[in-house]
């Protein structure tokens, strides 16, 4: 249901339509007109929150037209009980009504109309095809959107009128309502016309492709990012967005689904949705050369099948879960993981994915975490420790998150620390939504923070440099101005319109960049070093906490073998109670940690590593494990995964070299060597003459 607005919305949504009836059976204009106007607002408010309730009664036929309709037939039923049926105002309304259900099929048919024609077969961003094809301005958003709900409330004018007029027993005040009502309908139909006609009408899907087709034969994409998925599945294009930027070769990224394409980050990289897969096969992407997969989902075959590109799967995450070694991941040509855990892990899982197909590429995206730095003596840096658990996952296996068993232990533990340390808790964006239990306990973990800081201000050894915090704070929010500024202006009216005037402003975009840096610093300023912190937005992002603790402590996720490129102490909690032994054993993660129980007793031995590092017994084994899990400091990542796209790129020349050779010799049994001089292959697929390598 939503929050407890929305609850309450619907509870009086659904009683009001009762209260109609007995209304209009009594008979009661006053209670009616309270009843309409409760229907009304509820029923506005629901949608405009998309609630569920809204968007599941159209499936048991009780939709929003219908819902009209039932309003309006009781406004009848009052009529008649109010012995009006011989009355001129009973036979408009019964007329006002049909004429304005009729106006609903024109209405709806020009808006299903206008947006599917404003539907592009290809939406892209950073692309030019304003030069190419000539794509007109969306109608007013006004029009266009919700215009459903927006055409059916143009009844509340007539049905104002209908009751004054039959509380005041005057029908001219009804007429006058009624009239307004349709005129609106009217006027509203005739708003649309336009836009499906002449100059306002986008081209056809063909002139659409062949534009596309241009640009990509203009631009000649070597390097592609293949993604398809759910909408909550965007953070995993998402995430490689930047090293897609930072490739030495030309990016493009290619999505199926409008909806991932609805939630992609601000990017300079050309990017084009594909949803039709015959759309997809018939575009010209003769240059890419290596093509990346950061899902396995069905519709990869669409660009599996092409032979002249090298397919890989990159995965999004490096974790010790079933889905890193899915089977099929046979069909790419590389696998590519970030360190050795991820080939040993298929060697385990021995899923068919040879030995020979997989590279080791580190993880590009973990360039942000900064490494650990040393602690200054005391009187100094005091300590940040992190705790970031996980969610409750979908059942209750124990261990699934420490919050529920151990959270509160670990906070508490913290807090009380001698000497003292600050703790950050940015639980899972999850946390609570399934299990009342979790909530519940997160609920407690935050009022621990809150008292505890509040009493750290009130203690005089904590103290505060007010100008300093004025200072962060006059910062903070002219930084926030500044993005809020940025950000506005953007929407565009719809997909085609988005498409056309989809190129970002690098300038722009790269003021953002660093205004977001300028608002991370401004924030962790703002407030005392010594302050505990409840972080549950978007910001500061998770490796901004990173970036600011000493030490974490956290379950298995995702979270902790990010944490580990930061070299850092960190502790995970053993929720489960499988023993120290077992739980290292099952999750390679965990093997450099310090292990919790769900007493959070262990936690003195974090505490001793963080504030002395040469007392931090396991600080081999972390370099150890980062190195394993994430591959080596140097090269770089970002320098590893440029040598493996063009390594990957030559060799899909040199196939293609190798596949023309025999076309013009006219025979398969024909060597390249035999068939053309040597030739070297660059990246774009162009040839100088000399030897490939």
């Amino acid at each position: 249901m939503g929050s407890a607005a929305e609850l309450a919305a619907a509870v009086l949504m659904l009683l009001g339509f009762p209260c109609l009836m007995l209304a209009a059976l009594v008979p009661s204009v006053p209670a009616f007109a309270a009843a309409a106007a409760v229907t009304y607002l509820a029923d506005h408010y629901l949608h405009r929150r998309g609630s569920y309730l809204v968007n599941r009664l159209s499936k048991v036929r009780a939709g929003l037209s219908i819902r009209f309709l039932i309003r309006q037939l009781l406004l009848i039923l009052l009529l008649a009980r109010l012995s009006l049926a011989d009355n001129l105002i009973y036979y408009g309304a019964i007329a006002c009504f049909i004429a304005f259900y009729g106006l609903q099929a024109p209405h709806g048919a020009l808006t299903t109309l206008i947006r599917n024609r404003r539907r592009m077969p290809v939406a892209t961003r950073n692309v030019d095809l304003a030069s190419r094809i000539r794509i007109p301005d969306a109608p007013p958003r006004l029009l266009t959107h919700r215009a459903a709900e927006k055409m059916l409330h143009l009844d509340l004018v007539a049905v104002g009128g209908i009751l004054l007029a039959a509380g005041l027993d005057s029908p001219l005040v009804g007429f006058a309502g009624i009239g307004v009502t349709v005129a609106l309908g009217v006027a509203y139909v005739l708003a649309l016309v336009p836009y499906v006609r002449g100059r306002r009408i986008p081209p056809k899907a063909d002139q659409v492709l062949v534009a596309v087709d241009d640009w990509l034969r203009e631009y000649r994409p070597e390097t592609v990012l293949y993604f398809s998925g759910s909408r909550d599945s965007a953070y995993q294009v998402n995430m490689w967005l930047e090293t897609m930027e930072q490739l030495d070769t030309r990016p493009l990224v290619v999505l199926r689904e409008r909806a991932i394409l609805a939630n992609l980050a601000p990017t300079t990289v050309p990017v084009v949705c594909v949803p039709g897969g015959v759309h997809l096969m018939n575009l010209d992407l003769s240059t890419v050369r290596v093509a990346l997969y950061a899902a396995n989902v069905g519709k990869n075959i669409h660009l599996l099948r092409v032979p002249t590109m090298k397919h890989v799967f990159i995965g999004h995450g490096d974790s010790d879960k079933l889905a890193s070694v899915n089977p099929f991941s046979k069909v790419y040509d590389e696998v590519w993981t970030a360190g050795r855990a991820g080939r040993d892990r298929y060697a385990i899982a021995d899923v068919g994915v040879r030995d020979d197909d997989i590279a080791e590429v580190g993880r590009p995206q973990l360039a942000p975490i900064e490494t650990r730095r040393a602690v200054p003596a005391a009187g100094g840096h005091r300590p940040t420790v992190l705790y970031a658990p996980t969610w409750e996952g979908w059942d209750d296996n124990p261990g699934n998150t420490s919050l529920l068993l151990a959270g509160e232990n670990i906070v508490k533990r913290l807090i009380a620390a001698d000497p003292a340390v600050r703790v950050l808790y940015k639980p899972h964006p999850f946390t609570g939504t399934r299990s009342p239990q979790a909530k519940a306990a997160h609920q407690r973990i935050t009022e621990l923070i809150e008292q505890a800081t509040a009493e750290r201000a009130a203690d005089p050894r904590f103290t505060v440099d007010t100008a300093a915090q004025d200072r962060a704070r006059a910062e903070l929010a002219r930084v926030e101005a500044r993005l809020a500024e940025l950000a506005g202006g953007g929407d565009k009216g719809d997909e085609a319109e988005a498409s056309r005037d989809g190129v970002i402003d690098v300038a722009r975009y790269e003021e953002t960049a660093r205004l977001r840096d300028a608002w991370n610093t401004a924030y962790w300023n703002s407030f005392p070093e010594w302050e505990h912190r409840v972080i549950t937005g978007a910001q500061p992002r998770l490796y901004d906490c990173f970036n600011v603790s000493d030490a974490m402590v956290s379950d298995i996720s995702s979270v902790v073998s990010d944490f580990i490129a930061s070299g850092k102490p960190y502790a995970v909690t053993d929720s489960a109670e499988l023993g120290v032994e077992e739980f290292k054993r099952q999750n390679t993660a965990v093997r450099a940690a310090v292990i919790l129980s769900n007493d959070a007793a262990g936690l003195a031995e974090l505490l001793e590593a963080v504030r002395d590092p040469q007392a931090d017994p396991l600080a081999g084994e972390r370099e150890e494990l980062k190195h394993y899990l994430l591959g080596p400091d140097e090269p770089t990542s970002l320098d590893q995964f440029n040598t493996a796209v063009a390594r990957l790129a030559r060799k899909a020349e040199t196939r293609n070299l190798g596949q023309e050779s025999r076309t013009v010799v006219g025979g398969p049994d024909v060597e390249p060597a035999d068939a053309l001089p040597p030739q070297t292959a660059s990246v774009t697929g162009e040839t100088d003459g000399t030897e490939v390598n």
